[in-house]
């Protein structure tokens, strides 16, 4: 298991950091349930006819048992199939709605059998609407969910001379850039306005995991590439930093859409609970004389107590980003994210419209990150941010922090990867990144204050580094 995934990038994960990692992974790819048919496309106005899996598989283009090809490695078919890794999650992701869990899941919503329910399809299968012959519901998550339907540009991609942008062209999903890929990937990762692609908390109520998306990190699991120099001549390098910080923003503008979507924001006389930090309302119950509030006061969210709190756990890392990267547009975003959190104790207009200004911002860093590079002293400058006295007190709630120490991990690994950092001295100090993942991994045994100094110990100690 950690042998394919150390050779698609190397992560230094061992033991618990990664089993967390991969329990993340597959839990964001259970992503399913939700209210009504679906048409799942790779990015919009994909009308593409999806040719297949098989259409890929043979010999000369993907289908090799060896990764030995002179452009691309040709096996990126069994890679997508692994079953031993979290590179082969795409193409399990049918197997997760039919198996015991799934149809409980099913028999709870009373949606009959998940594996034909478009409640469960929008997700778990690549449901386009333009078939081809050789295309096949079994393969789920298949090559086209992601790179777009392959009628146009199947045959122009491997011909001598043809170019990434031609292939672009005639509707090949660019997912070199950061802002296409996020939006690719939230859309079952986090959700879409599109029916089929939105789980509510009714649906997660009926058993499906809670829903985490960390756009660097996921896209690592399911890297089925090498980013060799001829994948650079083609497509550019990687910037690591850049993809998580796009990512975040991209995430925290996609949540603000989403409940500022009618049908989507209230569920009947409620306010969508999907959308809001689970542990503020799924806590220890006493009526006791002695009893005492477990919740922590959290200096990022202006709101009463007792109100349940919009999931800041994207705000949280973009505030941390921009202090460093863009300092005037974070105090601008961090204004606008109080100003939101406060209107949610309003009314929903008001959260409405706060939302909207928020989202803006989060759009503009967005835009702001997915432009630039992120050196050397900026990452490290990121993580000290995260860890530091200004953000460390708004990790109260279990979600923000499982955020908080995959971006560590992320940052640190990025380092590594740019050949900023020795490998060998990451590696060295992974027992102190284990000790901050070990404390959120289980969320109803989470303790804030052991949280913070497990992180902070592990942002200490990655600072020796420098």
């Amino acid at each position: 298991m950690n042998g394919v995934i150390a050779s698609l990038r190397p992560r230094f994960a061992a033991g618990l950091a990664f089993c967390l990692c991969l329990s993340l992974a597959a839990a964001a790819l259970f992503i399913a349930f939700t209210a009504s048919s679906s048409t799942a496309k790779a990015a919009p106005g994909d009308s593409a006819q999806h040719l297949g899996v098989a259409t890929c598989a043979g010999s000369t283009c993907h289908g090799r048992q060896e990764g030995d090809g002179k452009v691309v490695r040709q096996d990126e078919i069994k890679l997508w199939q692994e079953e031993s890794s979290a590179g082969g999650a795409h193409s399990r992701s049918l197997r997760l709605i039919t198996g015991a869990r799934g149809q409980a899941i099913a028999a709870r919503l009373g949606i009959g059998d998940p594996a034909n329910a478009q409640m469960c399809l929008g997700c778990h299968v690549d449901n386009a609407a333009n078939r081809g012959p050789r295309f096949q519901k079994g393969d789920a998550i298949g090559c086209e969910a992601c790179h777009g339907g392959a009628q146009n540009w199947i045959q122009s991609h491997y011909t001598v001379g043809a170019s990434h942008a031609q292939n672009v062209s005639r509707g090949m999903v660019p997912l070199e850039n950061p802002k296409v890929r996020a939006a690719v990937c939230l859309d079952c990762h986090f959700g879409a306005a599109g029916p089929g692609q939105f789980v509510n908390h009714r649906i997660m109520a009926a058993g499906h995991p809670r829903i985490s998306f960390e756009l660097d990190l996921f896209s690592t699991l399911q890297q089925h590439h090498s980013e060799d120099a001829d994948y650079a001549r083609r497509k550019g390098r990687t910037d690591d930093v850049r993809l998580w910080a796009t990512g975040q923003a991209m995430a925290l503008e996609r949540a603000l859409t989403l409940y500022s979507t009618p049908r989507l924001g209230t569920e009947g006389v409620f306010p969508e609970f999907y959308f809001f930090d689970c542990h503020t309302c799924h806590r220890r119950i006493s009526d006791e004389p002695d009893a005492r509030p477990t919740n922590v006061a959290n200096p990022g969210r202006p709101i009463p107590d007792g109100m349940p709190a919009f999931n800041d756990e994207n705000m949280i890392m973009l505030s941390a980003a921009a202090r460093v990267i863009a300092p005037d547009l974070g105090r601008r975003f961090d204004t606008d994210a109080r100003a939101f959190h406060a209107a949610l104790a309003n009314d929903r207009a008001s959260a409405v419209a706060a939302a909207a200004r928020l989202r803006e911002t989060a759009s503009a860093m967005a835009d702001a990150f997915a432009r630039r590079s992120f050196g050397r002293a900026e990452t490290f400058a990121i993580i000290d941010s995260i860890a530091g006295e200004a953000v460390s007190p708004r990790f109260t709630d279990y979600e923000g922090s499982v955020q908080a120490v995959m971006a560590v991990d992320t940052l640190l690994n990025a380092l590594v990867n740019a050949g900023a950092v020795n490998g060998g001295a990451a590696g060295s100090i992974r027992a102190e990144i284990n000790r901050a993942y070990a404390a959120v991994k289980e969320p109803n045994s989470y303790r804030p204050l052991e949280f913070r100094r497990a992180l902070g110990g592990a942002a200490r100690t990655i600072r020796t580094l420098r």
